[in-house]
């Protein structure tokens, strides 16, 4: 991948934390949520995790090509799935936007 197609990428980790007796349901609503958008146009990645000790915290790491890839997000059946989520938080989604440093593994 080329030096300006690597800035081009926008990253983010968010993570999200259930209340305890909404674990299951957020992490249906989560997954739900990765087909939805691993089929947006630019979409590099998105994958969801699930703290090995707090089965309640989950983690999304997401990329996409480019900024116009990132406008496109979210559509609206993804902000429907989110808004049936928001009251099952414990606490605010905390999103961490990031970069790209090393280079990809062929």
């Amino acid at each position: 991948m080329s030096a300006s197609n690597k800035a081009a990428e926008r990253h983010l980790l968010v993570t999200i934390r259930s209340q305890f007796a909404h674990r299951s349901r957020v992490q249906e609503i989560l997954l739900e949520l990765v087909d939805l958008v691993r089929a947006e146009p630019g979409c590099l990645y998105y994958h969801l995790f699930q703290q090995a000790e707090e089965s309640e915290a989950f983690v999304l790491a997401a990329a996409w090509a480019n900024e116009e890839a990132v406008a496109a997000h979210p559509t609206p059946a993804q902000a429907r799935l989110v808004e049936q989520m928001l009251p099952l938080l414990a606490a605010p989604m905390q999103v961490l936007p990031i970069r790209r440093l090393s280079e990809n593994q062929a």
